[in-house]
């Protein structure tokens, strides 16, 4: 299969992917931005409450991605009549996950008090992160519906709705973050209250496209109302779980290091959400491509067209690495112009410009490991990677960060720094390490087959 081939028929998947990601983690900068124009404690009080957010959600995502593979290989073996079902399970399963996410949210709100944060800074997280924990549910819902409509190849409705989102997102921070049209100025609590609004609004959204287009018919989930397939839920729990707890282990990794930099001070949080959201920003891209990976590798798999499905993985990496060298050469080289759209406060713009450098180091890293991890979950591999990603963030990643951030023994103290540099190195391995499963992977089923 030629390279410029395959790598198109993945694009055409990938970019509504790729758009609709980014317009929700611009929702993310967006956020930033303008509760950065308000005070540098609200942009800190965003950062550190968005540390803990962003883990809830991306591992709450993580636990839903199962009906992803799992849809696209009963499409793959033309078994598209079990998607109404299946889909419908794994709605049953958001719905759960996303209460307890809410309540552990809330569980969490008070180690902002224990953080060394300044009183203001931590009443500000706080109340945002209560905020927008109301929005989870529905966040967990959409999320399932866009895996099954990304199985059918339907990759466009999450890039319209993501924008609409974003579109509103802006009018509503407007009024809750400044106080417009009789709202209190709320600042970075008006940002969660914001968000939690927009994420029922796309979960409705969702719920219309795909009850009322006609792509869907036959295969939707809305139907008929049936009970809890305790032989599904174990199969999606057993393939989700895995991948929630990989997802877990990267986001908690950058989480914890977002509250570990709080002790250094204002400057250091606010510089380091800078460099982090725009790393997430360019993050959307090789994930976009990995998620449309998973698709079409689960078409293969369930085709039991094992070449095709090796070599949809090996010209992904090779797209993902071409995306990550232009992402990454931006960076480094425009990170002062980059770090001035988010503030004007001349410490934190100096600090956010040295870490944008890292940032754009580790594209090639980062794009590397998504991508063949998006592909791996097409085979339905996910325990593996689960553990090359606790080696990684959590054995190489957060113990190297310390010691170069705060210093021990002779190494001397870097400063945040320290933690971007051992972010490089962590990233690398996951890549190096994910890449090797793949191929073993792929040449496993290949000499079975």
């Amino acid at each position: 299969m030629p390279l410029l081939k395959d790598a198109k028929a993945t694009w055409i998947l990938a970019w509504p992917i790729m758009v609709g990601q980014l317009a929700q983690t611009g929702t993310a900068f967006v956020d930033a931005v303008m509760a950065g124009h308000v005070s540098a404690a609200d942009l800190a009080a965003v950062s550190v409450g968005a540390s803990i957010w962003t883990t809830l959600i991306v591992t709450l995502m993580g636990l839903l991605l199962s009906i992803s593979p799992l849809a696209a290989q009963k499409v793959g073996a033309q078994q598209t009549h079990e998607l109404p079902a299946l889909t419908q399970q794994a709605l049953y399963q958001a719905i759960f996950a996303g209460l307890v996410a809410m309540v552990i949210a809330h569980a969490a709100l008070p180690v902002f008090d224990h953080l060394g944060l300044t009183a203001e800074v931590a009443d500000k997280a706080r109340r945002f992160l209560a905020a927008i924990s109301w929005g989870l549910p529905a966040l967990a819902v959409s999320r399932t519906l866009y895996g099954y409509s990304s199985a059918l190849n339907q990759t466009k409705p999450m890039m319209v709705i993501a924008l609409i989102a974003l579109a509103l997102n802006i009018p509503a921070n407007w009024i809750l973050i400044y106080g417009h049209w009789g709202f209190p100025a709320m600042g970075a609590v008006g940002c969660g209250w914001a968000t939690a609004f927009c994420m029922w609004i796309s979960a409705a959204l969702w719920y219309g496209w795909i009850r009322y287009s006609a792509v869907y018919v036959g295969t939707h989930p809305f139907d008929k109302l049936r009970g809890i397939d305790w032989k599904a839920q174990w199969q999606l729990a057993k393939l989700g779980i895995p991948i929630g707890m990989m997802f877990f282990i990267e986001v908690s990794a950058f989480s914890l290091i977002a509250l570990l930099i709080a002790k250094l001070g204002t400057t250091a949080v606010a510089a380091h959400q800078v460099a982090l959201n725009f790393a997430s920003l360019l993050f959307m891209i090789p994930m976009a491509i990995g998620t449309a990976l998973t698709v079409r590798v689960g078409h293969a798999v369930g085709a039991h067209d094992w070449q095709q499905a090796r070599l949809i993985g090996q010209n992904g990496v090779r797209l993902g690495l071409i995306v990550a060298a232009l992402g990454g050469g931006i960076t480094a080289i425009f990170g002062a112009q980059i770090a001035r759209l988010y503030t004007q406060d001349a410490a934190v713009l100096a600090l956010a410009t040295q870490l944008l450098v890292f940032a754009g180091i580790f594209q090639f890293s980062d794009a590397t490991q998504v991508v063949a991890g998006g592909v791996l979950r097409g085979y339905q591999s996910t325990r593996a990677p689960m553990l090359l990603h606790l080696t990684a963030f959590w054995l190489i990643g957060l113990p190297l960060g310390y010691v170069l951030t705060f210093g021990a023994g002779p190494i001397a103290a870097r400063g945040p720094q320290g933690y971007w540099l051992a972010l490089v190195v962590a990233l690398t391995f996951a890549a190096l390490s994910l890449l090797w499963l793949f191929r073993r992977v792929s040449l496993a089923q290949l000499k079975s087959f």
